[in-house]
């Protein structure tokens, strides 16, 4: 069951209800600036987990101020859309809600988790491969701030391109389940406070293990990505 460090209490609550009730995960942004946009990208990434294990669950924005540029730049960084906060809370029975923030913001009442921040003389992520500021952004503990420096942006480049190559070319190969121990090893990762760094490092280990078939790499990246939101699979059927 995925737990999360509520930022109120320095401790681990579980995200989910102990009767599988809806949990409600609410990005609390109050303007469009990159640090908004990681608390959203958080938010969206808890989603995914919570989905993954089959919990029920809701994704709110909360936030008056940009909101039009912000579904826009979120977006294109793959984030899924999000409720208004407004049009959310009629009829949905009981259900737990975590709220995501950017550190020393909002406090609202409840589970807290909080988000560092961004530093970026880039602005808003346009005219480059949305997933390059995603994995970038990804590659650091949420609770680390995150500098989207050149050498930051041009390793999240490099990354994705060399393992979008790779899933490619593995997806040639014929098809083989996601290894129990690596399946397990990427549900600990992203059980255990929605570690997407440790995700990253197991798919690392996978890329370049010597026994594994070329077919097992595949399904495990097809499967990571469903929390990573990364388009792994994006070059299939590219010429090799």
């Amino acid at each position: 069951m995925l737990r999360i460090i509520d930022a109120r209490t320095g401790e681990p609550v579980d995200a989910s209800t102990t009767r599988r009730g809806l949990t409600c995960v609410e990005a609390h942004v109050p303007a469009l600036d990159p640090t908004a946009l990681r608390v959203l990208l958080v938010a969206d990434v808890l989603v995914r987990a919570l989905e993954l294990g089959n919990t029920p669950v809701l994704g709110v924005l909360s936030g008056d101020r940009d909101r039009a540029e912000l579904r826009t730049a979120a977006a294109a960084l793959g984030i899924r859309p999000f409720e208004d906060r407004h049009d959310a809370g009629a009829g949905l029975g009981e259900r737990q809600v975590i709220h995501v923030v950017e550190e020393g913001g909002a406090k609202p009442d409840g589970v807290r988790v909080a988000v560092a921040p961004v530093s970026d003389g880039r602005g808003t992520p346009v005219g480059d491969d949305p997933a390059v500021f995603r994995l970038a952004l990804l590659s650091r503990h949420r609770s680390d701030p995150v500098r989207l420096d050149d050498t930051a942006l041009g390793e999240a480049r490099d990354t994705l391109a060399r393992w979008r190559r790779a899933v490619a070319d593995w997806a040639r190969h014929p098809s083989r389940p996601v290894p129990d121990e690596v399946r397990g090893q990427l549900r600990t990762a992203w059980e255990d406070d929605l570690d997407v760094p440790s995700v990253l490092r197991v798919l690392r280990r996978v890329e370049s293990e010597p026994d594994l078939p070329h077919g097992a790499r595949f399904e495990t990246y097809a499967y990571a990505d469903r929390l990573l939101g990364l388009d792994l699979t994006r070059d299939l059927g590219a010429p090799a």
